[in-house]
């Protein structure tokens, strides 16, 4: 089943159930009346009609939530944005646990760091003509953690691990 039509069964489902929860709830126009519900039983307790409601509330807590989970994976496997307004690495074909491993042995995984000479800069040792030549403007150690991966990531697919000689090896 495609993405757009599970949106729309999840939607109609949760309409449904809606309407069949507010239509059913305590006090609901048509609900009947707890002597006509049990036989001339007195109705039950405001802390019992309390618990009934909290339970007839659950599962519309536990959908609302399925719903935010599942708008996230739909929003990762589309290759959405990286929070930061980057593209992910997967996006580009790139794994991140690879260019995590470069970043670890290039700067130690520090977005900020900068070689003693000051010539190789951020998560991914970068000196300033690699960075404008993937699009990346400014120091590379002030730009964005998720701006630096999505440049390297574009820097690998175009050479591979030989911008890194040491850590991408």
């Amino acid at each position: 089943m495609s993405i757009p039509r599970r949106k729309l069964v999840a939607v109609a489902t949760a309409l449904g159930l809606g309407l069949s929860v507010s239509t059913h709830a305590v006090g609901a126009p048509g609900h009947l009346a707890g002597k006509q519900r049990s036989g001339g039983r007195p109705p039950p307790a405001p802390h019992a009609r309390r618990a009934e409601l909290r339970v007839l509330n659950a599962p519309g807590h536990r959908f609302d939530k399925s719903i935010e989970a599942a708008r996230r994976r739909v929003d990762r496997a589309e290759g959405s944005q990286a929070s930061g307004g980057y593209p992910t690495p997967e996006s580009v074909g790139v794994s991140t646990a690879m260019l995590d491993g470069i970043a670890s042995c290039e700067s130690g995984g520090n977005p900020s760091a900068v070689s003693a000479d000051g010539t190789y800069r951020g998560k991914y040792q970068f000196d300033y003509g690699t960075w404008a030549s993937v699009g990346g403007s400014g120091d590379p150690a002030a730009a964005p953690e998720t701006e630096q991966d999505y440049r390297a990531a574009l820097l690998y697919v175009r050479g591979g691990s030989s911008p890194w000689p040491v850590c991408g090896g």
